[in-house]
């Protein structure tokens, strides 16, 4: 009897491949991905650490939810506000988790969310205020149970 998997490759290959990943490929995140997200958020300006508070467990069992909060000091006054807190990654398949755009209207500069961990990796939110300067924290994150992979999925 032919399984779901053999009959799925096999129709991959007379077909050309053609929308179907091989199983054993999966994307390799890098920390050079990460620094390349990390340009394009910011253009290439200077990062300064402070005045943003990620708050990640620093130990997690499984990389499928992970709680995630950022929250970001300012006063948000139309002369005074966020627009932007980004969440990127070393380790996941797209480096770039989240961005949350915000205006002086928003009240508070805060959001909390759930995230997919790849693998042990650092996290990092940066904040874009609207002098154009940019604010950050990091967590490092051991994650005991992977997710984002895509091995297994045929």
């Amino acid at each position: 009897m032919t399984s779901r998997r053999d009959f799925l490759i096999a129709a991959s290959g007379a077909a050309g491949g053609i929308g179907l990943a091989p199983a054993s490929r999966h994307a390799q995140a890098t920390p050079a991905a990460m620094q390349e997200a990390i340009r394009k958020v910011t253009g290439g300006a200077p990062v300064r650490n402070g005045r943003v508070k990620l708050d990640v467990p620093p130990l997690i069992d499984n990389g499928n939810a992970v709680p995630l909060s950022v929250a970001v000091e300012s006063p948000m006054t139309p002369s005074d506000f966020v627009k932007a807190i980004h969440v990127v990654t070393e380790r996941n398949p797209l480096p770039n988790v989240l961005s949350v755009y915000l205006g002086p209207r928003s009240g508070r500069a805060r959001f909390a969310t759930r995230v997919r961990l790849a693998d042990t990796q650092t996290v990092l939110a940066i904040a874009q205020f609207s002098d154009g300067s940019f604010w950050s924290d990091s967590v490092h994150v051991v994650v005991t149970l992977s997710a984002c992979l895509e091995e297994g999925l045929i």
